[in-house]
């Protein structure tokens, strides 16, 4: 007999293969030597079954038929993948021994879990746990196999996990979905994502912008130059900060008060997945997804970076060694300049900001592994990238600074100037040949447009005689508005998911939320991905807009009393407890108890619910032939995505609100129309649009996202008032939109 090892792709088979057995024959659905077969699952071979596998009356979806909780779970395998199936069932009956091969986290675990069930396999099992696929890292976790009882809860969390998703998702999606007669799709970790979506985009349309002051100082002193902001309260009076300018202009003033001290900024920490997607995100525009697969091949295919789905930014006193040695390894690459100015004392098993066990579960962080990267494709290339240089960071210093704080007075009005004078550039040498990366890394947390001062950052040496006069040379009036907050992106969505929607800056309390975020660093990819593939998100460049389908949905959910069903903090909350049944320190029948119980309340709330109108859920079709300036010029020109089985076509852009929802904003302005404005999801439209009514005002114009207040003001005075603008090509503009044409709506700028 021999030993059965099970991994969970081909690729991952081959390796193991090529590194304990490299002689063994390969029989294509399985590699055989002198004591391994070595086989592989594809994905998920099984699966949960189907409401209509416990009883025929489930393939109609029925609300009265609901809740439906099945006493036991039955599976069902993939029918598309029954032959490999077959083949690791034959195999096993020539096996005396198990090893579960599969990726080391909770979906890996969960899928060798779901072979040995319906398989009934009842021999003993060991387990392999790597974090890359190097031959020495796959031969050397051969010779240190573990038990597989020692996995036993994370087997546990893994399929309380699953079943939880199958009772919320099955009852939630069949409840809302028969009731409304509209394909609505409702999950445990989606929902409270659109959620969180929703409610920003609700802030930003209800944000009004405020116009303040603000006044700069340009102060000099001998040689020496520098500026200043106006430390009074926010100014909305131009004429008040005006006079203060007037005040202090060409005045001779005092350094009220001069403080300097040395700070340093170490490098940011090792990458975790969600880290990583993020700033993939943000310097890439890659996607969650993206980023993962890429990942995914990177680990798999070329072997040159550890495993990916990890949700740690630490390593163990083991990876110390292991990251020295690829450290060598990039001696001679394109990084051989920076791997000459490394300092390798500065990693070591002491240093707590890089080696700590304690915040290491299943995977320390991702690192480079010691194998040359050679035929990356060009984005496999830049993420690879982004993964040496924050390793090679590591190996280097702090950067350095002088921080100088001055308050400078002239004629009782104080100053503030922040000068951060650089002495020593540290680790950021890493990135000194890409402009952004190094901006980025030094900005500040706290939102510029809001802040009353601005920290510079100089080169050169910056100093001032605290005993010695200053004269004000010039005093700048600026003019801000104030701000709404910005659109998610997929890398500020996943900041959001990581930390339950939370909005928090603190990194040490960001990691203790990590077991209580929004799914897992596997799953958040394809959360993000399914609220787009059912219709709920859209992508507008990096921004992810809510569809008026997503809006009712959350509404809808929100207008049953099932608020907790919408709560990112009660699903972290329940994600905190499958961490915990994976460490053993919480019962899963207790967590599936809660889950059964709120599975059969969501059904109840929704039976007593009134039924939406179809049109609540519609977006309008293609607008190519309005005319739309800006912005908008580019939603028009998209193509409308299938709607889901129930919905009715529409004709007009902005009759999308959710029932009982809909606000008149003016009457319509087309003269003997009789017809009322009402807000839809990209545009303001007629509620006369059947009979023939083609006035809308586009939500998106010059740059702009209109507010209420704004259109009324249009429909009823014909113009707005004076606005920072944008025209069609981008050129920053100022004045006020008004109506070119009153039968359509199309607007203009008037300066």
């Amino acid at each position: 007999m021999k030993t059965l090892i099970i991994a969970e792709k081909p690729d991952m088979g081959r390796n193991i293969a090529a590194a304990i057995d490299p002689k063994a024959k390969n029989h294509r659905s399985y590699i055989e030597g002198e004591h391994y077969i070595i086989t592989w699952a594809i994905g998920h071979l099984i699966g949960l079954a189907e409401p209509d596998a416990y009883d025929d009356r489930y393939k109609k979806w029925n609300i009265n038929d609901l809740p439906i909780i099945p006493t036991q779970f039955k599976l069902v395998p993939n029918k598309k993948t029954i032959d490999q199936l077959k083949v690791i069932g034959d195999l096993a009956k020539r096996s005396n021994l198990l090893v579960n091969s599969c990726d080391a986290g909770r979906e890996g675990q969960y899928i060798f879990s779901l072979i040995q069930r319906h398989l009934k396999l009842s021999q003993p099992v060991k387990r392999l746990w790597i974090s890359d696929l190097t031959p020495e890292t796959i031969r050397k976790g051969f010779e240190e196999l573990k038990e597989g009882a020692e996995y036993e809860n994370l087997t546990r969390a893994a399929t309380a996990r699953s079943e939880a998703d199958w009772l919320i998702g099955m009852n939630g999606s069949r409840a809302f979905t028969t009731k409304h007669n509209v394909l609505l799709s409702v999950g445990r970790v989606q929902t409270p994502v659109l959620a969180l979506i929703y409610d920003r985009q609700k802030q930003i349309e209800a944000f009004s912008s405020l116009k303040f002051f603000e006044l700069e100082g340009h102060f000099t002193q001998m040689e020496m130059s520098y500026k200043g902001m106006w430390q009074g309260e926010r100014a909305t009076d131009q004429a008040k900060v005006e006079a203060i300018a007037a005040k202090v202009k060409g005045k001779q003033g005092r350094i009220a008060s001069y403080e300097v001290k040395e700070t340093k900024e170490y490098p940011f920490k090792l990458y975790d997945l969600t880290l990583l997607q993020r700033e993939a995100n943000g310097k890439y525009a890659f996607s969650a997804k993206k980023t993962l697969d890429t990942a995914q091949a990177l680990y798999e295919k070329h072997k040159v970076i550890s495993y990916p789905r990890t949700n740690s930014n630490y390593v163990t006193e083991q990876n110390i060694p292991e990251m020295h040695k690829t450290l060598n390894a990039l001696q001679g690459t394109v990084y051989d300049e920076l791997v000459k100015g490394a300092n390798r004392s500065l990693v070591h098993k002491g240093n707590k900001f890089i080696c700590n066990p304690t915040k290491v579960e299943d995977h320390h962080a991702i690192l480079p592994t010691n194998r040359k990267a050679n035929g990356l494709s060009p984005d496999e290339q830049k993420l690879y990238d982004l993964i040496v240089r924050r390793f090679l960071s590591q190996f280097y210093p702090p950067a350095e600074y002088k921080v100088h704080t001055v308050l400078t007075e002239v004629e009782n009005e104080q100053f503030k100037t922040t000068v951060k004078e650089l002495l020593s550039l540290g680790w950021k040498v890493i990135y000194a040949d890409q402009k952004k990366e190094k901006a980025k890394s030094t900005a500040k947390s706290k939102d510029k447009e809001d802040a009353e001062e601005e920290e510079i950052e100089v080169n050169e040496p910056f100093s001032i005689q605290a005993e010695e006069n200053i004269i004000c040379s010039d005093a700048i009036v600026k003019e801000k508005d104030t701000q709404p907050p910005k659109h998610y992106t997929e890398g500020t969505l996943l900041k959001a998911m990581e930390s339950a929607g939370k909005q928090i800056e603190d990194e040490d309390v960001r990691d203790a939320m990590k077991d209580s975020g929004l799914g897992t660093p596997a799953t958040r990819a394809a959360t993000i991905e399914r609220l787009k593939n059912v219709g709920y998100v859209e992508m507008q460049g990096k921004k992810i807009q809510v569809t008026q389908k997503g809006r009712t949905a959350i509404e809808l959910i929100r207008g049953a009393g099932i608020d907790l069903l919408t709560s990112p903090e009660m699903t972290g909350l329940w994600e905190r407890r499958l961490n915990e049944i994976s460490r053993g320190t919480a019962s899963d029948g207790q967590f599936m108890e809660n889950v059964k119980k709120f599975a059969t309340m969501i059904v109840d709330k929704v039976r007593i619910q009134s039924r939406a109108a179809k049109t609540s859920f519609e977006s309008e079709p293609s607008a190519a032939s309005k005319g739309s300036p800006g912005k908008a010029a580019a939603a028009r020109t998209r193509s409308a995505k299938p709607k889901a089985p129930g919905t009715a076509k529409k004709s007009a852009a902005a009759t999308e609100a959710a029932p009982g929802s809909i606000t008149m904003i003016a009457s319509c302005p087309r003269p003997g129309c009789g017809g009322s404005i009402f807000m839809g999801r990209k545009g303001y439209g007629c509620s006369h649009y059947k009979e023939g009514c083609k006035f809308v005002i586009w939500k998106e114009s010059y740059g702009r996202s209109l507010t209420d207040s704004q259109v009324k003001a249009l429909v009823e005075k014909g113009k707005t008032t004076k606005l920072k603008l944008e025209l069609a090509d981008g050129t920053p503009s100022e004045g006020r939109i008004v109506i070119r044409n009153i039968d359509t709506g199309e607007l203009a700028i008037e300066q």
